[in-house]
């Protein structure tokens, strides 16, 4: 039997990191993402929507501000969904504010704009406002990829540090948008091009 459990906390933090890697290339390894009207305000709003965690058991362990959720682990929130096989949720002395989260096993998380992100650890440290995802790293959505041994991201400064390890460098794919590919052929429409075509957008993110 599953478990099902709500919880008041700041994982929206943790899936918003995503959109923020996948958002923008590299520079050498530290990410600046553009500047967009509508993520700060989405962010604010998701921080105070419930949680849903549902998994096969959860540990609630007062002395020590812990609660663990194992097996099958799937949080939900405001159409943002993460999967994991073991989340520890991290509280303060009254358990009242979430100070830290791990997820580890076949992490897993989709944004509700559609960008995936997945890593073997994923660790949210609120008042650093800090998401590390580590082993394999890898955020993306449609044909754009950001890959490294790890990706941390710093949410205020809406920053974030792609680093590579000993067998993997860090790797960025990023193809134009179809509105920049029209503007480029209008420029260039003198010179024979290979025809580009325009995606068209995802009909849903498959939570």
């Amino acid at each position: 039997m599953r478990r099902t459990v709500q919880l008041m906390v700041t994982a929206a933090s943790l899936v918003s990191a995503v959109a923020t890697a996948a958002a923008a290339p590299p520079r050498g390894t530290d990410v600046s993402p553009p500047a967009t009207s509508e993520r700060p305000e989405a962010t604010r709003d998701d921080r105070g929507q419930p949680v849903t965690i549902d998994s096969d058991k959860m540990e609630r362990f007062g002395k020590e501000s812990l609660v663990i959720f194992t097996g099958n682990v799937v949080a939900r929130q405001n159409n943002s969904v993460q999967y994991a096989d073991r989340m520890e949720v991290y509280l303060d002395e009254k358990g009242s504010r979430v100070l830290r989260t791990v997820s580890t096993g076949n992490v897993r998380i989709i944004t509700r704009d559609c960008r995936t992100g997945t890593a073997r650890r994923a660790e949210y440290h609120d008042l650093e406002q800090r998401v590390v995802l580590s082993g394999s790293a890898r955020v993306w959505q449609d044909d754009n990829v950001v890959s490294g041994e790890s990706i941390v991201i710093y949410l205020s400064q809406d920053r974030s540090v792609v680093e590579g390890g000993k067998q993997e460098r860090v790797k960025a794919i990023f193809y134009p948008r179809g509105d920049q590919l029209d503007d480029k052929n209008k420029d260039d429409k003198n010179k024979k091009e290979r025809p580009t075509t325009a995606k068209a957008p995802a009909a849903g993110c498959a939570n």
